[in-house]
This record gives C-alpha cells, structure tokens and sequence, in this order.
C-alpha cells in the first residue's frame, strides 16, 4: 500500500455540466495527481444512446473540456474523461474526440490520447446469449437475438482494466466510451497500488462533482485525497462544505441495496464504513471494502426505435373539470379510438401535473387539491403523420369535451403555446440491459494518437 497521498480534481458532475472557474483553480493548485470527470449516464433515457446524440450542450462540453485539458497537461497529471458525448457509444467517442482535436488545435498542446471504445458487435453478443452467458438486471425481460439486432447501439460498461491499460501504454489523456462511472477516478490509483474499496468508493462520490457536498451541487468542484487507509472529502468553493451526513447520503445515491454496491468484477462492501468531519468542511471516510466476482460480468446498454412521438401541452382551472379529469380523460380516450377505428395506429398517453404525472398510479396522495392543472398529451405512433395525426384529435376531443356540470361552452383547456401541437421526432426504448460475462476485461479497442503541438502525429 502506497505511503504518500493521491489526489483527485473532479471538476463537474458531467462534462458539459459547467463549474465556476475559481473552484476548478482552486483544485488545480491543490495539485491534483489525476483530473477526471464523468460524461454521461442512462439517467435521461433511451433516446440519446439510440440517435448517437449527446445530452449535453458541445459549447460547454468544449469550455469544461478546455479547463482540463490545459491545466492539466501544465501540472503534467492524467486527464481522463470516461462515458464520453453522454451515452458512450462509437458517435458519442467521436464527437467528443472532435471537440478534443479542436482544443488541442487551438491551444497546441501536445499529448499521447488513448479513446477507448465501449461497442459491443452483436454477432458477439448474440454468440454468449447462446452459450448462457447474458442474464438480465433485476425487472429487465429475458434478452433475445431480436432484441439485439433492433438495437440502433450496443455498448458495454466498462470498468478500470481497459483505463489501465491505457495508462500502461503511456496515454495521458484518456477518451472513453461507456464506463462505469467510479472507474475514471478509481482506475489510476488502483492500478499504483491504492486499495480498491477505498478507491472505487471515492470515485462513486466524485463522479458527481459537488453534488455530495451541502448545499449540493452538480455544477461545481470536489476534491478527493486517497491514504493508505482513507480518503478525505472536500468542496473547493467556499459556499459548500462535506458534511457526515452529505457524504453518507451520496454513498446511497442509486443503490438497491445500502451495504453492497455491483459494479463491474466486483462489489462494493460498505457494511463497516465510518464518515467523520475533520473540520473546515472536510469528511475522511474508512471501511470501504471491495470483493472481487467470478465470472467477471459488464452491463450491457442497447436502445432501439420505437416510433414517433408528438405532444401538446395545456392547462385547466376549472375546478368542476379538475374534480371529473379521470373519467373525462377516460371518455375523450374512448372516443378518440371510435373515431379512429384503428386506421391510425399509436397510443396516448396523458400527464396530469398537479395530480400524479410523477408518480403515476403508485402516487400515496389520492385526493386532488389543486386548483390548476397541467396536461401533457403525449401520441407515440409508427410515423410522424400518424402521431400528428392522433394528437390532434385527442386534443381537439378533449378541449370541446362536454361533460356534466360544464358552464363554458368555449374550451376546456388553455394553451400556452400556438401552434399547441409539438413534434417532437424519433422515441426510442431499451432493448437491451443486462448483465454479460467477459473473458478479458481489458480487451476494449484502444487507439493511441499522438499530438504535438496541436497536430496528429503520423
């Protein structure tokens, strides 16, 4: 076990996410062994991982991607970026690449870049489907070859091997595609003989930024010292501070299960973990233990199209409409389907805010106090014509829908938005998200590429 400290700089939540550049210095001149940040996440969905498009913003990806790239090619530390362009697949690795190239061009810097990528070919996966080999997450359907084939990308999620790997090949700034999110901040330090539960548990906080300091914020720095025994927390702004009880709630964020935490290869005990405050806004946390898993297993991320989607959005007052919108959502729903006769095929979907849009049918508040609504009327159809074309009998049904004790005879619903109907483009699902074994965790593709001064090298 190493003796001296590790130290890490986590600039952002995300990449593209932004922090005020007086944090970010701040870590710069704590002198950061490792700048690393996480660029992306499941969290918004199927979408952008089916069209290859990124969630974030390319002009504050650039900006946040500058800050890193040049400080930290100045204190001459790794700069690593897991999860690249958001979802992690091969556009997402490449459109981060380009802005990469751009700011290497425009600041001539000169690096050794190693972009990993996270796809998976679906003869492969369809091969282990075969042999037994993939099973599914918890509430997620038996994966089938169909299911593969449908999926517009394939990625795995990568842990700390193919990092290393990297690092190993004398990289100092790392591209990596779909990536467990603690493995960019974990991978390093494990590999120079860090405790990995201690590692892998510091990088579970830091790949949120700020967010595990009080108050929180994805938008902003945090800093992470790792010890032979510990890690120490700290907020690098002076408006946000670690606390016992921030760093012990961020270690339940998106957990099943409070003691364990599954990643790839291995699990995450944190049944004797201990959080104590240090003073001046620090927390050091100890007990973090991590088990090793066989066979080593990665999770598979597959989205597929699923159609077209149009929405139109409104709101009542009407407390005689509000206190009726069950059934009368229920009657325009009846009536839309009659006049179609099924020549439209879809279906929709109706978001009442203000009563349980959130939660659906699990909301525990079953009785409706507002005095106003909102409703989002949603059509998913095969063809974008045929979404237009049921959303706008729905919404037309439903705004002169008489319905009893009904005074107004001039509409039902008030739109804030003219035209009222929205087309909202390609909808995508999950097709596939599951558990696969591998053989070799560290044989994900890696390219090397040299820069000098701005410019590849041949």
């Amino acid at each position: 076990m190493p003796n001296a400290e590790f130290r890490v700089l986590s600039p952002t939540a995300i990449l593209g996410y932004g922090f005020p550049e007086e944090s970010f210095m701040a870590g710069v001149a704590r002198r950061p062994h490792l700048i690393a940040c996480d660029a992306g996440s499941t969290d918004p969905g199927p979408y952008y991982l089916g069209s290859g498009k990124s969630f974030t913003n390319r002009a504050f990806v650039k900006r946040d991607l500058r800050y890193m790239l040049v400080e930290g090619l100045k204190l001459g530390v790794p700069v690593v970026v897991g999860s690249a362009g958001g979802s992690g697949a091969a556009p997402h690795l490449a459109w981060c690449r380009g802005i990469l190239e751009e700011i290497a061009r425009e600041e001539e810097l000169s690096f050794r870049l190693g972009a990993i990528a996270a796809d998976i070919d679906k003869a492969a996966a369809k091969a282990a489907l075969r042999v037994g080999k993939i099973r599914p997450m918890p509430f997620a359907p038996e994966l089938t070859e169909e299911a593969i084939d449908a999926s517009c990308h394939l990625v795995a999620q990568m842990g700390g091997e193919p990092l290393v790997k990297a690092f190993q090949a004398g990289c100092n700034v790392i591209l990596a595609g779909r990536c467990y999110d603690p493995a960019n901040f974990a991978a390093l330090p494990i590999a120079l003989g860090y405790d990995p539960g201690l590692a892998i548990h510091l990088g579970k906080i830091l790949e949120c930024g700020a967010i595990a300091a009080s108050p929180g914020s994805g938008a902003d720095c945090a800093f992470g010292t790792l010890t032979g025994e510990s890690f120490i927390l700290e907020a690098l702004s002076p408006a946000r501070n670690f606390t016992r009880e921030s760093a012990a709630a961020h270690t339940l964020y998106e957990k099943s299960d409070p003691y364990r935490l599954p990643g790839p290869g291995g699990v995450l005990h944190l049944e004797n973990c201990s959080f104590a405050e240090l003073g001046d806004g620090r927390v050091e946390v100890r007990g973090s233990r991590h088990e090793n898993t066989s066979p080593y297993r990665v999770k598979l991320e597959g989205a597929r199209k699923a159609g077209f989607r149009a929405v139109s959005i409104a709101g009542s007052r009407d407390p005689i409409f509000i206190a009726k919108i069950d059934e009368i959502l229920h009657a325009v729903r009846a009536q839309v389907s009659t006049m179609m006769q099924n020549t439209v095929p879809g279906s929709i979907i109706f978001h009442v805010y203000g009563k349980d849009a959130v939660m659906g049918p699990t909301e525990p508040e079953k009785v409706n106090h507002s005095h106003e609504i909102g409703i989002v009327i949603e059509a998913v159809a095969p063809t974008p014509e045929a979404a237009d074309t049921l959303l706008s009998v729905t919404r037309s049904t439903l705004l002169h829908y008489g319905y009893p004790g009904r005074i107004s005879t001039a509409g039902n619903l008030a739109f804030p938005f003219s035209p009222s109907d929205i087309a909202v483009g390609d909808v995508y699902e999950f097709s596939v998200y599951h558990l696969m074994e591998i053989e070799r965790p560290d044989d994900f593709p890696l390219q090397i590429v040299n820069f000098k001064r701005g410019r590849i090298e041949s």
